[in-house]
């Protein structure tokens, strides 16, 4: 398997939402490649676990801030510039699961300011410390499945993260005559703390780890891909891709939106689905 070239000893790697989950596999995925961790988190008490997983203490450093305030990540890139020099790979995946109403203003801008000014702030002030390295970087963003066939039920989740895949493809084609590479991480059914795992039960049996899916990222970046949608026990890759075709579908076809969830549509949604073959 091809390695990306910004999984290199010595490098920094600045990771979000850094203490559990996602964040914290792909920061052990970092350190097995000998690169040096800066790790991001709200949560102080959840990040002195985190650090404990390495014992390297001088080439790994805890930061906490609220990804939301831009005055926070200015702070964090001097005191991190300080401390490791360039950041060579930047992995912006803190954000929340809230759900609420549609009257409560309040939740919006709690998922946006999280989920999607995390993203744009963590960008906004490292980009221009990226742009300015010759050898190899990377930027990964985590999306989400919701944000690309927005099923019902959660709608300021979904459009965080349809807004965080607008923003992600946008990145990456302005960067492409860089040595930046952009990726946007698309989790499957994950056991995290985001999705009630939370370290106290089992996993379920068709839940991916956090590490499969960090494995599975680095595999995916060695291959150059930007689209890394990560399959799970439930869910293949191929059932994936039908279920977005048939959402685009909705466009193209002038159906109603969401039109999958709908009834004279969800079973013609599931007859096309056994019939397509992607």
């Amino acid at each position: 398997m091809p390695l990306h070239p910004v999984f290199k000893a010595g490098n920094t790697a600045l990771i979000t939402g850094a203490a559990s989950g996602i964040g914290l596999a792909v920061a052990k995925l970092c350190h097995k490649h000998g690169m040096r961790l800066a790790l991001i988190d709200r949560n102080t008490d959840a990040l002195c676990q985190a650090h404990a997983f390495f014992k390297d203490s001088s080439d790994t450093q805890t930061y906490s801030i609220d990804v939301s305030n831009i005055e926070a990540w200015r702070d964090l890139r001097a005191k991190v510039e300080m401390d490791f020099g360039q950041v060579n790979f930047l992995m912006l995946n803190a954000g929340i699961g809230l759900k609420s109403g549609w009257d409560d203003v309040e939740y919006f801008h709690a998922v946006m300011d999280t989920n999607l000014f995390g993203v744009i702030n963590g960008i906004s002030t490292f980009l221009p410390s990226l742009r300015t390295q010759t050898q190899p970087t990377s930027i990964v963003i985590t999306g989400s499945k919701q944000g690309i066939t927005n099923p019902p039920g959660n709608p300021g989740y979904n459009a965080s993260k349809a807004a965080i895949k607008s923003l992600a493809e946008h990145l990456s084609y302005d960067l492409r005559a860089t040595p930046t590479s952009v990726h946007l991480l698309v989790p499957g059914w994950t056991f995290t703390g985001l999705t009630g795992g939370g370290g106290t039960k089992e996993k379920p049996e068709g839940a991916w780890a956090p590490e499969q899916v960090a494995g599975y990222l680095e595999e995916k970046m060695g291959e150059g891909v930007f689209y890394v949608v990560c399959p799970d026990g439930d869910v293949s890759s191929e059932m994936d891709k039908k279920r977005m075709l048939w959402s685009v579908g909705d466009v193209v076809h002038e159906r109603p939106p969401l039109s999958r969830w709908r009834d004279g549509y969800r079973d013609d949604a599931e007859k096309w689905m056994a019939k397509q073959t992607v």
